[in-house]
């Protein structure tokens, strides 16, 4: 009847589409998607001839544009397919996140609603908040709006966030009710079309328009439940005329058209009677017949009820957007004597409705922007209860989303939880017949909160289960006290003591030729080496400190060069020995006698201690709390401070491996008496394998498994350079001592037992 009203004030309106009648048709959606979808798509393709008109202006009139859906969800489908056709759409209730192909509406975006209802959070003070949402596009949008504006305006958070499903699942609905009922935050926002209170009371609820809007709810049966309810209205607004209009509705003045059939279906439902032929067994039962005689103004109905118009105020300001922008064109265009005038309509129609700009007999400015959003504007009502049982809707018109809110109707509720005049972990508790500023400071844990705001907890604290205080976050980093770091410390700890025996048995038997065989002050040097490896992994463990994070990789990356560059040089020896051993060859030996054997030792060992150097001096590793990996906890960590720094302490260690690798593997196949490169080859085989795989373990392991992983590599390579270096000479000296000769070691094919 709003439309009807509107295009009928249109065209008697001699100032506005001047020879020019608008039409309308209507269309039942029957809150179904496929039909609301085909009327749209009828009215948008119908017949060639039907649009088009002859040069002189006669034949059937085109479809301008359509009025509607009502509901977010038809409007994304019919909007998308629709702009295809350049077909304008002006939405009256679909207020749904997004931008489609000539898509206008009279309502304000969710997007502007989601703000106001941050606004009257920040305005109450109110950082502590449930969200409620309905399972479909337009709860689903709306919370996603909501988390992301809520984090940028930092006005609070969500304790929960429940999205609650169509089909009213009780089991669901019992659980979300429960975690209503538990949780600690006392004001609950609820972004949905219908209400499930299950008797919960003592909240502080803040309704979207889709709520707002339900009568069915404004009953004092529920007063218990939503008295006090703020909420976000559609902006109420006044059509003078539409009543005297509404007095004159008549079924015998229309045809049986969809608009006629409305109207008979009113007038029956109205008066309680029945138009001609009655169905079967009406009259039998007292049923009377509709004879027209009936008298409008002294029925009881709330169809003339026109205090509280807010989707029908949009349906009229949609109406007169399309003939606004219908006028504007015609004044520019001239049209009638074009044989394409629908093509020209549908291209410049919405051309001219993102121009539109016009005032309404209310007052209201009605305009679009680029994205075909009116001005947000918002009612803001709060539900009270009156003392005789009846219900009182308190309005503040006309609240702009682009301010700030000046003025509520709604006192604002106590606030609670840990309040800054506490000391943290405590909260304000009244005392009984005493003024609201005096209280004591209790534990939070104490009691049940009326909450209806959240405080941030230092860095290294986290809420509590129940989210009532404050706790200290959990720490994490590789201790001596876990089990890993025990079985690591106990293994470190068993190679030093390894080490020190292998080295006391060679000093034992310094004087065989087992142990001076290849030069015997390498051999210990090397044995040196190894334990120093297995020591510095014990800097990998406990909580990190500056000088632990700064010593470990420089005593990890020194040690292991000593080690390598030892084995580099015995390995070099050997291939000089057996050089030497052919005729001529004696003179390459006098560049590797001891002192140049020590000599290469130190410049290699040098070098990493330069790499080291440098690293620290430039960017030193420091010790680091991660909470990244999750936020209830914190890593203790030690960052390298430079990845290109570790990557070339690492690197260097690599090529020395590498280079001893490939001249071992190059004397592998020298006669018997040289057969130390063979184990100079498995054990650099062993610590290559050990390193290869260490890179991608290490960078995908998270917190303290990143050090019990580098831990493990140096424990292992270690191991592997202790058992396969020296476990053979060990062999020998302690249960082969008749192998333990000179002329053992220098024959050829000695044989074995």
């Amino acid at each position: 009847m709003i439309m009807a009203f509107a295009i009928d004030e249109i065209n008697k309106n001699s100032n506005l589409l001047h020879n020019v009648t608008l039409g309308y048709s209507l269309y039942d959606n029957c809150a179904t998607l496929i039909i609301g979808f085909s009327g749209a798509l009828s009215l948008a393709s119908g017949r060639e001839e039907q649009f088009l008109l002859h040069e002189n202006c006669s034949g059937s009139p085109p479809v301008l544009g359509i009025v509607g859906d009502s509901y977010s969800t038809f409007t994304i489908a019919t909007s998308n397919v629709l702009g295809l056709f350049k077909l304008p759409i002006v939405s009256f209730p679909s207020s749904i996140f997004g931008i489609f192909p000539s898509f206008f509406r009279t309502i304000p975006s969710d997007s502007f609603q989601v703000r106001a209802m941050i606004q009257i959070l920040k305005y109450f003070g109110w950082t502590w908040a449930g969200l409620l949402v309905s399972d479909d596009d337009y709860g689903l949008h709306v919370a996603q709006s909501f988390q992301s504006d809520l984090a940028q305006s930092g006005g609070g958070c969500l304790a929960y966030l429940e999205v609650l499903p169509w089909n009213s699942e009780p089991s669901e609905l019992k659980r979300i009710v429960n975690l209503i009922k538990t949780s600690t935050a006392r004001v609950v926002m609820v972004l949905f079309r219908w209400n499930c209170y299950q008797n919960v009371t003592g909240l502080q609820w803040i309704a979207s328009e889709a709520w707002t809007a339900a009568a069915a709810l404004q009953t004092p049966r529920l007063m218990p439940y939503l008295g006090g309810t703020l909420g976000i209205a559609i902006r109420r607004g006044e059509i003078p005329g539409l009543r005297e209009f509404m007095l004159q509705i008549h079924p015998d003045q229309h045809d049986d058209d969809t608009y006629g059939n409305l109207v008979k279906q009113f007038w029956e439902h109205t008066f309680h009677c029945h138009h001609a032929p009655p169905p079967s067994g009406w009259i039998e039962a007292g049923g009377a017949l509709c004879t027209g005689q009936e008298d409008l103004q002294k029925a009881e109905t709330d169809f003339l009820d026109l205090s509280n118009l807010r989707s029908e105020y949009n349906i009229y300001k949609a109406v007169y957007a399309l003939a606004y922008a219908l006028e504007n064109m015609l004044q520019c265009e001239p049209v009638c004597h074009l044989p394409y005038f629908l093509l020209l309509i549908l291209l410049q129609l919405v051309h001219y409705l993102q121009k539109v700009n016009f005032t309404t007999s209310f007052g209201d400015e009605v305009s679009f922007d680029e994205n075909g959003d009116v001005l947000p504007i918002y009612d803001i009502t709060n539900w009270q209860w009156l003392p005789d049982g009846g219900i009182k809707v308190q309005h503040c018109d006309g609240y702009l989303t682009t301010l700030y809110i000046l003025i509520l109707v709604s006192q604002q509720p106590p606030r609670s939880v840990c309040s800054e005049s506490c000391p943290p972990g405590t909260r304000r508790a009244r005392k009984k017949g005493e003024p609201e500023c005096c209280f004591d400071c209790i534990p939070c844990s104490e009691g049940k909160i009326n909450s209806t705001e959240c405080i941030s907890c230092p860095e290294d604290f986290w809420s509590s289960p129940q989210r009532d205080l404050c706790v200290p976050k959990k720490t994490e980093f590789l201790s001596y006290h876990e089990p890993l770091g025990i079985c690591l410390t106990a293994t470190s700890l068993l190679g030093t003591f390894i080490c020190a025996v292998v080295l006391a048995i060679f000093i034992h038997h310094r004087s065989t030729p087992m142990v001076r065989a290849n030069n015997s002050e390498l051999s210990f040097l090397l044995l040196v080496s190894l334990k120093l490896c297995f020591l510095c992994s014990l800097l990998f463990i406990g909580h990190p400190r500056l000088w632990t994070c700064q010593l470990r990789h420089a005593a990890f990356g020194i040690s292991f060069v000593l080690c390598v560059s030892c084995i580099l040089v015995k390995t070099m020896v050997v291939l000089a020995v057996f050089k030497a051993s052919k005729p001529g060859g004696g003179a390459s030996l006098k560049w590797f006698g001891a002192v140049q054997q020590r000599g290469t030792v130190l410049v290699l060992t040098s070098v990493q201690a330069a790499i080291c150097t440098a690293w620290l001096v430039s960017a030193s590793p420091v010790p680091h709390k991660n909470t990244q990996y999750q936020n209830d906890k914190i890593v203790y960590e030690c960052v390298v401070g430079s990845t290109i720094g570790f990557a070339v302490l690492l690197g260097y260690i690599g090529l020395l491996a590498l280079l001893s690798f490939l001249l071992a593997f190059l004397a592998r196949n020298l006669p018997d008496n040289f057969n130390e490169a063979k184990f100079i080859t498995f054990s650099m085989l062993i610590f290559c394998a050990v390193w290869v795989a260490f890179v991608p373990a290490y960078v995908n392991s998270p917190g303290k498994y990143a050090d019990a992983v580098e831990v493990f590599a140096i424990l292992a390579s270690s191991f592997g350079l202790l058992l396969a270096l020296f476990g053979p000479k060990c062999y020998i000296i302690l249960f082969k001592p008749e192998r333990n000769t000179k002329k053992a070691i220098m024959g050829r094919g000695t044989t074995t037992s």
